[in-house]
């Protein structure tokens, strides 16, 4: 994708309480630069440490998604980076004094609408999208939980919710890049049934809960003296049920508002994947621990993706910088031991080259006479050449030099090289020369398919040197 990656265009700061603690906390969200991805920064903790908000990270996800970095944490993150998420923000560094992120009033809305305020700025470096090119699965078969990563040219989420309960019923909610997700999402609150939520009263938890920030279901029959008692724990005059089932604390947004903010939750959970995603998501009843499991998923393939070795870019159209006679004054090798066609970079640490691979090669005779392949060992000593031409750049005399072998490491051969083939090399200097020793890292590429790699050890001696022993 050629889109930017943007950052905030100005610090935003806003203050709430933490849902759990209970705690007032302040937090300011700071433009960072390009690659910084979500970063939290706990002023209130010596050094002023940093958790990266990555699927790594993960520890607990009870009633919300909770990272330490280094032993330090930050609870109740989703709905932020839901809303940096689909605001198009890809960088940002989140300062609080305080371990978690205030709830306000249990959606995005608060933080979507500061963001669309404040505005980003384009930066330079692309946005890196991963494309999800396979199915990919989270279940858990016992809870009928379910998230399905499918292959898309775009990115949408399909939301399927579905408690057994009369008053919520089957609830279906979508989102796709066309979708408005400040007006269409962020809004959108959290939602608790009335018997957990007497459940987390007595376990002394949501101390920064109260009934403006969720919509509480009423999942079975209660009293007016229950009601009373609730509104006196809630510090409210009074409250009754609606005759849709839920408290008269909220007016619902949307008819299928949990179904949403169960959105919400995924977009916010998934971004802990550490990248844009380009693929179809089926979630069935989603919750933090499916949405972060999936999420490592994901991060796994992308650090995978990442860390693919990039074939170095030949241009057959351009001349090359050493053609086949240059390469012959530097190296002693002739045909038919030759491996070498085209030096196409050359540089203090890094040497690329190309040996096109024909039929014609002798050792295809034998190697094998009705299924060709190029043997392992002559690969190893192309990329031996072409590591060659850089080891002898360094004396000002090459053709009264000669290189032997020491030591071949960690060789892997990933793919078959056979006639037809254009094999792409790079060879690295992993460490300045000593004393005529060089140690170096080769990779093979076909196309884009790495096909060969190793590491090597040689000797580069003058030919006087040369025992006769």
């Amino acid at each position: 994708m050629s889109d930017k990656q943007r950052t905030v265009a100005k610090t935003i700061k806003l203050t709430g309480k933490g849902l759990h603690t209970g705690a007032e906390v302040d937090i300011a969200i700071k433009p960072a630069p390009e690659n910084t991805g979500y970063q939290f920064k706990r002023t209130d903790v010596d050094g002023q440490p940093i958790i990266r908000a990555i699927a790594d990270n993960v520890t607990t996800t009870e009633r919300g998604t909770k990272l330490v970095e280094k032993g330090v944490s930050v609870s109740t993150i989703e709905h932020l980076l839901a809303a940096l998420s689909g605001m198009g923000i890809d960088n940002a560094m989140i300062e609080l004094n305080g371990p978690e992120v205030p709830i306000l009033d249990g959606s995005s809305r608060f933080y979507a609408e500061a963001l669309s305020k404040a505005g980003s700025t384009r930066q330079q470096a692309d946005r890196y999208y991963y494309r999800i090119r396979e199915k990919m699965v989270f279940r858990d078969e016992e809870k009928g939980i379910e998230l399905v990563a499918y292959p898309d040219e775009n990115f949408t989420i399909d939301v399927h919710i579905d408690y057994n309960s009369k008053v919520l019923g089957y609830q279906y909610a979508n989102y796709n890049e066309s979708h408005a997700f400040d007006k269409e999402l962020a809004p959108c609150r959290t939602f608790v049934f009335l018997h957990e939520l007497e459940l987390l009263r007595k376990h002394n938890l949501i101390k920064g809960g109260d009934l403006d920030n969720a919509i509480v279901i009423v999942d079975r029959p209660v009293t007016q003296e229950e009601l009373d008692h609730l509104a006196e724990l809630f510090n409210k005059p009074k409250v009754k049920v609606m005759p849709e089932g839920i408290l008269n604390n909220v007016e619902l947004y949307f008819s299928n508002e949990p179904a949403r903010h169960k959105l919400l939750d995924v977009i916010g959970d998934l971004a802990l994947s550490g990248a844009r995603i380009k693929g179809k998501i089926i979630a069935t009843r989603p919750g933090h621990h499916a949405n972060t499991e999936m999420a490592k998923i994901l991060r796994k393939h992308i650090k995978i993706e990442q860390n693919k070795p990039v074939a170095p870019f030949y241009d057959p159209n351009k001349d090359p910088l050493f053609d086949v006679v240059e390469i012959q004054r530097r190296l002693p090798h002739r045909h038919p031991f030759l491996l070498v066609d085209k030096i196409t970079h050359l540089d203090k640490w890094v040497v690329t080259g190309i040996k096109n691979v024909t039929m014609n090669e002798a050792f295809f005779v034998g190697h094998y006479p009705d299924q060709p392949v190029m043997p392992g060992v002559l690969q190893i000593e192309a990329l031996a050449q072409v590591g060659g031409i850089l080891l002898l750049s360094f004396v000002p005399d090459p053709e009264n030099y000669i290189l032997y072998f020491l030591r071949i490491d960690s060789v892997r051969f990933r793919h078959k090289v056979v006639p037809g083939d254009t094999l792409n090399i790079r060879m690295v200097l992993k460490e300045p020369v000593r004393r005529g020793i060089a140690l170096c890292y080769g990779q093979g590429f076909v196309g884009d398919q790495i096909v060969i790699e190793a590491e090597f050890m040689a000797q580069m001696a003058p030919k006087s040197n040369i025992s006769k022993n």
